[in-house]
């Protein structure tokens, strides 16, 4: 092996066939040095399997003889838990194989390794089961009736949080610098900028998020990434590449203001402002004015995809949709978003 892209030391759980349902990996690595890839090289067959107590040792003891000290005294901790211990080793950058691989890359993200779509994460659905996350952790869907009926013989009824083929980011990954008023809106492979503060109706699913800082009141879609310092008022929407998008890539510049309820179908450029209520498509027809408030002429507002400092609004009296230069863009208050 020449070069390794991501590895990770894990712990997971397993189903009653021995499938993988989850992994967590607390230290998940980008890359590896020349001595620790010639190590990982001579246990890629192993990668992605479960290590039984024996094999987990004789890793364990492979990594202190490389000097790697850390990495044994973590995997000698995952094999000491309840969970199943796992080596996870991606030599490339392709997309997910299997349920570790693809928990690797999620978790890549939202401990900002890497920033949205900057891994490839190509067939993650066919990767994941839907899984319930309950008070017990992940259980299969298929044994949930049996579990249940033993939770409650045991006086401890099983909660059931959500049935989803994702979890949520907090379970695995708390990242520094952060304010989540609702944990369960935020995905595994979310990525959050420190500095950001994501308010109960705010909502970032994975394979997206912000730079930071950033004030979230509304929704990331998936691939959407924010620019620092842009604030996404209450309800608000953003078209990812699973909900409407397309092949286009929707992004928000840095200090934007999407105002309260708005939407946006268009990659949004640098200090623009799309005003409360305003739904921006890429077919939206747009006047544009200049700066005595007379039409020039009008476009969609495709045509208009990152172009900086814009204002969008709708004009009360006809109804159309008005675009002119924007001269007050957003500035976040610094001590809000300061969560040391």
């Amino acid at each position: 092996m020449t070069e390794i892209y991501a590895w990770g030391l894990g712990s997971g759980t397993l189903n009653n066939k021995g499938e993988w349902l989850e992994i967590w990996y607390p230290q998940p690595h980008l890359g590896a040095d020349t001595t620790l890839t010639e190590l990982l090289g001579q246990w890629v067959d192993k990668s992605a399997t479960p290590l039984d107590s024996s094999t987990a040792k004789e890793l364990s003891q492979a990594f202190n003889t490389a000097g790697f000290s850390a990495e044994a005294d973590l995997l000698t901790q995952l094999a000491k838990g309840k969970g199943s211990p796992v080596i996870c080793i991606l030599p490339k950058d392709e997309g997910p194989q299997n349920v570790p691989s693809a928990y690797l890359k999620l978790q890549l993200l939202s401990n900002r390794l890497v920033k949205p779509h900057g891994t490839n994460l190509n067939g993650i659905f066919a990767c994941l089961p839907n899984v319930a996350w309950t008070s017990e952790g992940a259980i299969d869907i298929n044994e949930l009736e049996q579990r249940s009926i033993v939770a409650r013989a045991e006086g401890k009824p099983l909660v059931v949080n959500s049935v989803d083929k994702f979890p949520r980011m907090t379970d695995y990954v708390v990242p520094a610098g952060v304010r989540i008023a609702d944990a369960s809106r935020i995905r595994l492979g979310a990525y959050l900028g420190e500095g950001t503060t994501v308010m109960h109706e705010g909502f970032v699913n994975f394979n997206a998020g912000c730079e930071g800082p950033n004030m979230i009141e509304g929704r990331i879609s998936a691939g959407v990434f924010v620019g620092a310092g842009s604030d996404l008022g209450g309800g608000c929407s953003t078209l990812g590449t699973l909900s409407g998008g397309g092949n286009i890539v929707i992004s928000v510049g840095k200090e934007c203001l999407i105002g309260a309820n708005a939407g946006l179908g268009i990659p949004l450029g640098d200090k623009c402002t799309i005003e409360a209520g305003l739904f921006l498509t890429a077919g939206t027809k747009v006047q544009l004015l200049d700066d005595q408030g007379q039409q020039v002429r009008v476009v969609k507002a495709a045509e208009l995809s990152g172009e900086p400092e814009l204002l969008f609004r709708r004009n009360s009296q006809t109804g159309s949709v008005e675009c002119l230069s924007n001269r007050s863009a957003i500035e976040l208050n610094a001590s809000l978003h300061a969560h040391n």
